[in-house]
């Protein structure tokens, strides 16, 4: 058995599915306040139907791309992001320039400038589209279950996202295996720790989902170095 609990068969097999570095189904934007400038990476840009470079963002040209059921209601938590300098936090579908729709997840935080006061927000889109490709879901099927027999504590955590995004478990596996990538955490350290961080909630006037975004941008700075993908 590997340090992760599963036999070198399936750690070997998990990897090849999860993969190494960023995937390209998350990419990362600011948004600042005062003037609602916006940044993506080139991530964000590809859900968008758009090249690197080939246009710059603004508020109206990611309104444009929403689909039209959920464009008043990102509408509005843009706005409110803006009056209550909160983060920007929306489950929401965008419309690509070659029509193909895509169901996005967008976490953020606030972003502070040196003198501590919030200046705007700044996180991830993450595409849940397509959760699973096709020719990688054999061997998943086979590699899952080891994976949560052995570690009931990522169900738990995939229980949370799944409630606060109300997406599928699949679509949670996924947002997990992005932000152990993404801080080059344990999946199950990761797993752990944020189970450990929903105790200290406390449903501030912030709301559910702003704090919930707060604790899975950051868990990883929780875990001990035990817990690091290099660690034992």
């Amino acid at each position: 058995m590997t340090e992760s609990g599963l036999s070198p068969e399936g750690a070997h097999a998990l990897d090849r599915v999860i993969g190494a570095g960023t995937p390209q189904n998350a990419g990362y934007f600011h948004f600042l306040f005062a003037d609602q400038k916006w940044e993506w990476s080139d991530e964000v840009a590809r859900m968008h139907g758009y090249v690197c470079g080939e246009i710059e963002p603004t508020t109206e040209l990611l309104l444009s791309h929403k689909h039209p059921d959920d464009r008043a209601q990102v509408a509005s938590a843009l706005a409110k992001s803006v009056e209550t300098a909160e983060p920007f936090c929306s489950s929401h579908r965008i419309v690509d320039t070659e029509g193909d729709v895509h169901h996005v997840i967008v976490v953020a935080d606030r972003m502070v400038d040196d003198k501590n006061e919030v200046i705007g927000t700044s996180g991830y889109y993450i595409d849940v589209t397509h959760t699973i490709e096709e020719h990688r879901r054999e061997t998943l099927d086979d590699t899952l279950p080891e994976l949560y027999a052995t570690r009931a504590v990522i169900e738990q955590a995939k229980g949370a996202l799944i409630l606060v995004y109300g997406i599928s478990a699949e679509q949670a596996f996924r947002v997990l295996s992005w932000r152990s990538q993404e801080t080059n955490t344990k999946l199950r350290a990761l797993a752990t720790q944020l189970v450990a961080d929903l105790r200290s909630m406390v449903h501030s006037t912030t709301g559910l989902r702003t704090e919930f975004d707060h604790l899975l941008l950051t868990v990883h700075t929780r875990i001990p170095p035990s817990g690091s993908a290099g660690g034992r």
